[in-house]
């Protein structure tokens, strides 16, 4: 995967091209190998982490790393790490007790790191505290620390002991003890938090990937499943309840990526120095990542259960499709972790600003009549949440914190339908309604429950539109 370009070619222009290809390109790539398993996405994520920035802070004196962490040689190639973790700290990086201290033509560091994955790897970025550095967030300054030091020798850490994990088994995590560790300073001292943010954004957008990946695959092994089984004399996806199933695991899908995949762009576009897009991309990364790691838990579940005692065994995929899903709500940063930054990107950044214009403005531009109903009632949704956004923002930090999980949900699913539409209205355009079916299954799942939870609206789109969403037949407009 290395020597197909899945790093390299986001930061070295790749055969047949006069210029690198975007992060977006190295995140798709991403999403397509979690396919196959989500474990090895971690290595390939933290190695591009690291070249990124490296390109974007060092001073050039790093550059050799640089450039083994983007070769397409994999006899070359240095993997990249992030140690951030430590027992006492968790994700709360002002507790780092690691030091660094000064030497002849390095650095020196001692302390311990709790949790490190990808731990073979060549080139690992972690955070340490000079001597007579302040405290807090802005003591904190930024290393490389190298597997091999650069008289040749192996570097002085000490890997205590592998994880015992539940998943991800194809990824080492282990306790590592810096031993007075040769350590190289990444740009300027005390700014390692800033620098290391930069980082931690584009992990958290990549795990959101990771995880679109991951259901993407539940889904497929849920409808070969459901449409091989027979059971009480046919399959099990000519039943209503699984059709439904099946339908709210692909629009589950479908929303997970669309929101993932913008909130890409919007990384995209502030990796290239648009300012603009900051505030935006502040928001939307931290809520792409706490939402679609939970929704890939969630369907990976429903895989399993789909595949019934077959998929409780080791046999099938699904135990490790489950397995693997848990880390996805836990790698870099908890869904509450994830659900204050949205607090903080909206009080430091007014974040939600441009998000809801964004919203505002794809509604105003969805012109065709089959979707009239739909932008309104997403149109209303959207004033609820400004003020829902407008109460948080006047509440007393206990009130608001309590319910940040709930905001950056709803966030999700109004930014989402707003998407969705965009792309129904375009595809109807030319044509083609199943993405207007995939609109209006979101949009009524999401806001559309009456009482008594629906159960009397006489509602049963999931059984009219199974073959469009499930199967991708009959995609010509009604």
């Amino acid at each position: 995967m290395y020597g197909a370009g899945i790093v390299s070619d986001s930061f070295r222009s790749p055969p047949g091209r006069d210029t690198p290809e975007s992060i977006l390109h190295h995140l798709t790539m991403d999403y397509l190998l979690a396919y196959a398993d989500v474990g090895l996405t971690c290595p390939v994520a933290m190695t591009a982490g690291v070249a990124l920035v490296l390109e974007r802070f060092d001073d050039g004196s790093l550059s050799d790393f640089f450039d083994r962490l983007t070769t397409r040689d994999y006899d070359d190639l240095l993997q990249g790490a992030m140690f951030l973790t430590e027992r006492q700290g968790g994700s709360d990086v002002v507790a780092t007790e690691t030091v660094a201290e000064q030497a002849d033509d390095c650095w020196r560091l001692t302390g311990e790191k709790w949790f490190c994955s990808n731990v073979d790897s060549g080139a690992i970025l972690t955070l340490a505290r000079r001597p007579d550095a302040r405290g807090g967030t802005a003591g904190l300054s930024l290393f490389l620390v190298p597997e091999t030091k650069r008289d040749g020798e192996q570097n002085d850490y000490y890997i205590r002991r592998l994880k015992d994990k539940l998943g991800t088994v194809s990824v080492p995590t282990a306790e590592v003890e810096f031993r007075g560790t040769e350590a190289y300073l990444v740009g300027e001292t005390e700014s390692g938090f800033k620098y290391m943010s930069e980082m931690l954004n584009l992990e958290r957008i990549a795990n959101a990937f990771a995880s679109c990946g991951l259901i993407g695959r539940a889904l497929l092994e849920s409808k070969v499943r459901a449409a091989n089984r027979e059971a009480f004399g046919q399959h099990i996806d000519r039943y209503p309840l699984m059709r439904r199933d099946l339908v709210e695991m692909a629009v589950a899908h479908e929303a997970a990526t669309a929101f993932t995949f913008d909130a890409g762009k919007e990384f995209e576009r502030y990796h290239r120095g648009d300012e603009d897009a900051f505030a935006l991309m502040r928001m939307l990364v931290p809520i792409a990542k706490s939402r679609t790691g939970r929704m890939a838990v969630d369907v990976a579940s429903y895989a399993m259960e789909i595949q019934a005692g077959n998929g409780y065994v080791n046999d099938f995929i699904t135990h490790r499709l489950l397995r693997d899903a848990q880390v996805l709500p836990i790698w870099e940063g908890t869904s509450n972790v994830l659900s204050l930054d949205v607090l903080r990107s909206m009080a430091r950044e007014n974040a939600h600003e441009p998000a809801l214009n964004r919203v505002r403005e794809r509604l105003d531009d969805v012109k065709h009549d089959d979707l009239a109903d739909l932008v309104e009632t997403t149109r209303g949704e959207l004033g609820e949440l400004e003020g829902a956004v407008t109460s948080l923002a006047t509440s007393d930090d206990d009130y608001a914190q309590l319910h940040a999980k709930e905001l950056a949900a709803y966030i999700f699913d109004v930014y989402t339908a707003g998407l969705l539409l965009a792309e129904a209205d375009r595809e109807l355009a030319q044509g083609r309604d199943r993405k207007s079916v995939v609109a209006r299954q979101f949009i009524t799942d999401s806001f559309g429950a009456t009482f008594p939870r629906g159960i009397e609206s006489g509602e049963q789109l999931s059984m009219d539109a199974f073959e469009k969403i499930v199967r991708f037949e009959s995609a010509g407009s009604q």
